[in-house]
Parts: C-alpha cells; sequence; structure tokens
C-alpha cells in the first residue's frame, strides 16, 4: 500500500492513504504540539488493534459474544537497547467461555498480520528519486525473484519476460502498481490482489500455482480491464472525456436513434436484433451511452467483427457495458493466447450456468487420473487436512466442453464453494478450478459459503447467476451432489496434443461455438502496448438479462446525475421536480446514489452512504414538506445500516417532526430535553434542515465538475492516461 507524507505546520504530519487519512504529531516536551498521538504510537496501537481483530473474528464465527472481552497490550523496553522490544498481549475473557475457545483465541493471536511482519523482519529501503509516481515494477516483487524461464501451458512467452513485459506497459501507462496481499494457505495454490497505487478503485486479483504465475495472471488481467475500460464501466468519465475527440476507442462511431426514437440502421446485425430486440420494445434512448452522457452525440457504438464472415458489426458501448460485465475479455502475449483464455473463460461461465441452473449432478474424477496431476492434488490434500471435504469433478457435460469444477464443503457452516475452471487442457482447467476456489481467500474466508438448497427457486434466480460470476458464492442444488451422476466421465483434452499451438486451441473453440449455432463477434485492442482482445457471443456469453436494457440500464443515471451533483444550487422547483422523477422511477429505495449517478464517492462520507431514500427525505425536508419527510425518516430508522451519527441524526430529526406536525405540541416546550438527548450540534442542525437555514446536511457542494470528490477524479485521472495513449496510438496509425 502507498502511504503518502505531507508535512504540516511544526511538528504535524499528515498520511493518506485509499479514502483515509492520519495525522500525526509530537508531545509538547518534543517541541511538537501534541494534538495527535506519534509515529510510534500508531505503531505499537496497530499490533495491539491487530491482535483485538484476530479475536473479534474467531469470536463472530462461532457466535460468541465479545462485549466482556478485554485486551491490552504493553511495551516492555530493554534499558541496554532501547530499539529492543517485548510486546506482552494480555486477553480477559469471560468464565463462561470454553478452554476450547479459550485457546482458539489465543491462537487467534498469534495470527496476527503486524505481528507476523515484526517477527519475520521487515527490510527496509531508503533511496531517492525523482518522481514518487513512476517506478510501477518496483512495487510487484523483488528483482531477484523475476529471473529465469519458467514456461506454462498456454503461455506463449515465459511467466518472467511476460511479467517484465505487462508492467513495462503499466509503466508506460504512467500507473504504478502495488501488491496489497498474497495467499499461499495450500501448497501450490497462490493467489494475490493488486491495484494502482493512484486509483485503488482500480484492482484485480490472480491466481496460480506459483508465484509467478499468479502475478502474471493478475497483471493480465489488470491489462485486460485497461483495454476494455472494465474498471470504469458504470462511471462518469467527465465532461472533457464526453466532449473529446472520441469517449471509449479513436475508432467508435455515434449514430443517431431514428425521428421516432427508432434504433439506427447501422447498429447491430439481424442475427443480433433477433437477440436483443424480439419485440421491438427496444428504442434509441435505451442505448445512449452512460460514461460520457453526452446525449447530443448519440449512441456510442463499438466495431466488432463477425467470426463467421469478417463483417464489421457496431455494438453501442451501452449494450456491451448492461449486460457482459468482463466476460469474454483477456489479454496475452499473442492474440491467439488471449483468445484462447477469453473463450475459455466464457465456457466455463456458460457451462455453469446450465449446471447450476439446471441442478446438474456432474462425475467424480477417479483417483487414478487426479493421481497424474500430483501438484494439484497436494493442494487437494492441504484442504482436506484443514476439515474442508473437496470433490473434484468433470464439467465437460459428456465431454462436450473444456470445463473442470472443484466443490468445497464446510462442515463448520454446512457451506459449499462450487468452482469452476476450463481451458483446453484438462489439467489446465483442473488447476484452473482449483486455484479459483482460494483466490484471494483465507481459512477464515470459507466460512461465509452460503448452504445448498433443494429450492428450485433459489438456484434458478437469476442474480443466483450473478454472485456465482462475481465471486462463484451463489447458492448450491443439493441435487448437484448426487451420487447419480447425469453424464459419464470423460478424461476429454481439446489440446489434441501437449504441443498444441495457441492458435489451433482457439480455432477448436471458435469450432465448439459453431456446433452450437452461436456467432462470435471480437474486437482486438492494442492501442496501450499489449494485445487484448474482447469476444461477444450474444445469447451465449451474457451474464445480465436482455431484459435489462430495457428495465434496467445503466443510462438512467442521465435523468438525475446533473440534478444530483448538483443538489445544493437547485430552487424548489426544480428539486420537486427531481424527487417526482425519483418517484415514478420505481427503483428500489436503498439503491445507492452513487450507483444510480455512476460516482464514486468516498465511502467514509455521507454521500457515499446515501440512498434514494435518504435523498428524497433530505428533499422532502427541504421543501418542507414535513409529512412525506417523517414517513421516509421512520424508514429509514428501521430498515437502513447507516452510521451511529447518520441515525442519531434522523432520530433527533424523527422527534422534531412528530412534535412539528403534532398541532396540539409546541416544538420549544421540548427543545431543551432534546438538546439534552441529542446535543447541541446535531440540534441545530436538525432545527437548521426544517426552518430552511441548513440544506441537506452532511452532503459536501459539489457539481458537474466533480468538485471535491477527489476519489472519482483519481478514478478519471486513470481512464484519461488510457484516453491519451489511444490517442497517440491514432495518431501514429493516421501517420
Amino acid at each position: 500500500m502507498e502511504i503518502k507524507v505531507n508535512f504540516l505546520d511544526n511538528l504535524r504530519l499528515e498520511a493518506k492513504f485509499d479514502d483515509f487519512t492520519v495525522v500525526a504529531d509530537q508531545p509538547i516536551r518534543y517541541k511538537g504540539d501534541g494534538s495527535a498521538p506519534g509515529p510510534f504510537d500508531y505503531f505499537l496501537a496497530s499490533s495491539a488493534m491487530c491482535a483485538a481483530y484476530f479475536v473479534k473474528v474467531y469470536c463472530v464465527a462461532r457466535d460468541i459474544p465479545t462485549e466482556n472481552i478485554r485486551l491490552s497490550q504493553n511495551n516492555i523496553v530493554d534499558p541496554e537497547n532501547r530499539y529492543k522490544q517485548i510486546f506482552k498481549i494480555q486477553v480477559e475473557l469471560p468464565s463462561d467461555i470454553s478452554a476450547k475457545d479459550r485457546q482458539g483465541i489465543l491462537r487467534a493471536i498469534e495470527r496476527c498480520t503486524v505481528k507476523k511482519v515484526v517477527q519475520t523482519g521487515p527490510e527496509f529501503v531508503i533511496e531517492e528519486v525523482d518522481n514518487l509516481d513512476a517506478d510501477a515494477q518496483a512495487l510487484l516483487i523483488p528483482s531477484n525473484d523475476l529471473h529465469g524461464a519458467t514456461c506454462i501451458k498456454g503461455k506463449d512467452l515465459p511467466l518472467q519476460q511476460t511479467i517484465a513485459n505487462m508492467s513495462g506497459i503499466l509503466a508506460d501507462l504512467g500507473m504504478k502498481i502495488e501488491i496489497s496481499s498474497w495467499r499461499n494457505i495450500v501448497p501450490n495454490v497462490w493467489s494475490l490482489h493488486i491495484r494502482d497505487a493512484q486509483s485503488p478503485m482500480c484492482f484485480t486479483n490472480g491466481k496460480g500455482s506459483s508465484k509467478e504465475s499468479a502475478l502474471a495472471s493478475a497483471l493480465g488481467e489488470f491489462i485486460e480491464r485497461l483495454n476494455c475500460n472494465f474498471f470504469y464501466n458504470d462511471q462518469f468519465w467527465g465532461e472533457d472525456i464526453a466532449n473529446a475527440a472520441f469517449v471509449h476507442y479513436p475508432e467508435e462511431k455515434w449514430f443517431q436513434p431514428g425521428p421516432n426514437d427508432e434504433l439506427p440502421v447501422e447498429i447491430l446485425d439481424d442475427y443480433c436484433l433477433a437477440i436483443y430486440n424480439p419485440e421491438d420494445e427496444l428504442r434509441g434512448s435505451h442505448l445512449y451511452d452512460t460514461n460520457s452522457g453526452n446525449i447530443a452525440r448519440g449512441i456510442c457504438s463499438l466495431p466488432y467483427v463477425r467470426q463467421s464472415d469478417g463483417a464489421t458489426v457496431y455494438f453501442p458501448s451501452n449494450l456491451i457495458e448492461n449486460l457482459f460485465l468482463s466476460n469474454g475479455m483477456s489479454a496475452g502475449n499473442s492474440l491467439a493466447e488471449a483468445q484462447v483464455q477469453c473463450l475459455s473463460e466464457i465456457f466455463e461461465r456458460a457451462v455453469k450456468r446450465d449446471i447450476i441452473q439446471g441442478e446438474i449432478a456432474l462425475p467424480d474424477v477417479p483417483t487414478e487420473v487426479l493421481a497424474k496431476y500430483p501438484s494439484i492434488v497436494a493442494g487437494i490434500q492441504g484442504l482436506e487436512e484443514q476439515g474442508f471435504p473437496v470433490l473434484v469433478k468433470d464439467a465437460s457435460l459428456g465431454g462436450q466442453f473444456p470445463v473442470m469444477c472443484v466443490t468445497l464443503m464446510n462442515p463448520r457452516t454446512g457451506g459449499v464453494f462450487a468452482s469452476f475452471g476450463a481451458h483446453p487442457s484438462f489439467e489446465v482447467a483442473l488447476e484452473r478450478s482449483l486455484t479459483e476456489l482460494l483466490q484471494g481467500r483465507s481459512f477464515e474466508g470459507l466460512n461465509d459459503l452460503p448452504q445448498p438448497s433443494f429450492s428450485q427457486n433459489a438456484v434458478t434466480e437469476p442474480n443466483n447467476y450473478v454472485e456465482h460470476f462475481i465471486d462463484s458464492s451463489g447458492v448450491v442444488s443439493w441435487r448437484f451432489f448426487s451420487a447419480k451422476a447425469d453424464y459419464d466421465f470423460v478424461e476429454w483434452d481439446f489440446s489434441q496434443q501437449a504441443q498444441a499451438s495457441n492458435a489451433e486451441q482457439a480455432e477448436v473453440l471458435f469450432n465448439i461455438l459453431k456446433t452450437l449455432d452461436k456467432k462470435a463477434y471480437m474486437a482486438v485492442y492494442q492501442h496501450l502496448g499489449a494485445t487484448a482482445c474482447r469476444i461477444l457471443v450474444p445469447d451465449y456469453s451474457e451474464i445480465y438479462l436482455v431484459e435489462d436494457l430495457i428495465w434496467d440500464n445503466t443510462n438512467r443515471a442521465l435523468a438525475f446525475r446533473s440534478d444530483i451533483l448538483n443538489l445544493h444550487r437547485l430552487d424548489d422547483e426544480a428539486l420537486a421536480a427531481l424527487v417526482e422523477r425519483l418517484e415514478e422511477s420505481e427503483l428500489d429505495e436503498y439503491t445507492e446514489i452513487k450507483t444510480l449517478i455512476g460516482i464514486e464517492f468516498d465511502d467514509n462520507t455521507v454521500w457515499g452512504q446515501l440512498t434514494i431514500l435518504e435523498l428524497k427525505l433530505l428533499i422532502y425536508v427541504a421543501l418542507q414538506q414535513f409529512e412525506a419527510a417523517k414517513d421516509l425518516v421512520e424508514a429509514f430508522l428501521q430498515y437502513n445500516t447507516n452510521t451511529v451519527e447518520r441515525g442519531l441524526f434522523y432520530q433527533c430529526m424523527n422527534v422534531v417532526l412528530e412534535v412539528i406536525l403534532d398541532d396540539e405540541l409546541e416544538l420549544e416546550d421540548f427543545e431543551a430535553n432534546f438538546r439534552r438527548m441529542f446535543k447541541d450540534e446535531r440540534m441545530d442542525a436538525v432545527l437548521g434542515s426544517v426552518n430552511g437555514s441548513v440544506r441537506f446536511y452532511g452532503l459536501s457542494t459539489t457539481n458537474m465538475q466533480l468538485e471535491g470528490l477527489d476519489r472519482h477524479l483519481r478514478l478519471i485521472e486513470s481512464y484519461k492516461k488510457l484516453h491519451q495513449a489511444r490517442a497517440r496510438a491514432a495518431a501514429s496509425t493516421a501517420q
């Protein structure tokens, strides 16, 4: 994690990381102002709080109350060497906690991350640099770990060269990539989380059988998502980008809807129109670009090549964003490598959907077949030894598809996790199933898995598949675990031979789509210095339902974004119009405003937790429509999970409105005791809200230029790096 430090007045320091700011000072005796803890004090507190965190996690998992658990830490300084210290952590436990859990809590404290780092002994490197934001590779992995030439199936270059190439591309883009976590909890299963140090919202996970393969996986996913704009998918990119020569890619085209809002004739083809507009309900206005919000330009459309005949077909960016999420995108050392990865994931997700929703029972992989892959068996045994039964299944549906499944059961909670992986090679698909299972997870993280169900509705409900797509945490049918399989086991191999090239394997995968009568459309992106592609397979690779284009389109943001960002500047007439549109929209009242309008607010602010319900509530208060406001205050207090401070503000608001709306009560008779209960600052905020002197309490002023929204502005700055690189690439091609 990158922590940037600013020098404030006197000896005060300000550390900024993610969305947080920490201020440190020195005691007066050391010439400071004593306004905040010192840096070493924060260090001491971090180990105590880390120990307490692990106690809390242990207790929550076992329903043990923590109200009467007390923990303290003291540091004992060696009189002859003040840098040699003993940290004594003591925990006081209630008498009703069992001996087993007492030992479990002590073992949990032993796992404290701060403690383990200190005991291992961090290495400090102190150096001068010309630019703090440069050197993208330095935070990834020590250079001496990148020597050698490790080749694995599916990669056209050794892992070390792949990592060097990809990190070099990121450095050229001006992106500083950092690793925030590594995990290796069983043999031969590695995973990590990487992110852009300047814009932590841009992050990916990687997985593999070694740390090098996991890092290459994470970097490849990061570059694929940059090329396909996935990090910025649902967000507003700002007015500068909206009015630039291009918004997404230099080769995009903009088409105007017909006079009666018909779809432009230039977009999609007959095959796609039959899928996306079967009842002629889809309108041109449904396809306006969410990211730019520039309706005047028309419908932003991106060129894709139809693989059956090489024809170019224009897909609205809105359609891709709304239906496909990250499915069907990949980057590689070559186009063929990217295609194999891309198509493999499409099959993985489509077959998973068919298995989950069809409640299909899969055949087990025989022990003698698993024994051919000892490194994979070692990882499975590592899970079994920790008390997690593992089922290894053939998900090829009788040899039709290159898909495998590894399913973990958690007897402690009754939860299960079905992980799928795909690749033309049986071995690679199996390895991916296992590494996907543990990507970014600790053993404690396996306690949150959902329980299987015999309820067909729970399994087939569309959002269940979305959960499976996002992190495989959806519900699985108990029928999936039947010993009577619906298909026979097949020891398949779509790679045909061990040394089959990626180009040959890509052709095999495209041919599977042909046998299904599915058409594939592909875009290739090389503007950023890497080779990436995106493949769309209509009526096969979508994640969301096609009807979402009409009923749940992200471009609903366009009806609200400008007014909400200019909220403090709206007069009563405009506010009344805004709240009326919100009421008529029939949107879920607990939808977060940041999701509705595509703005990355800081989660630690009122904006970051603001819902449609609370926004309507504040507007009704500003309009002095107190009866409508009172109903929403009650709903907020009953169902909303906001901060304690925000809850107290609305508790105060509730009683004040109760008095105001009661003709027999006078506020002045209650104000003194209201102030004793809720304190002056909170009471002043409520009274100011109802008399109009305070508008939209807690919401900072912003505008369409995103004033004060540093988190979102960092995201836009990240996107502008790509935009500029694409503009340079287009200019170079034109020459």
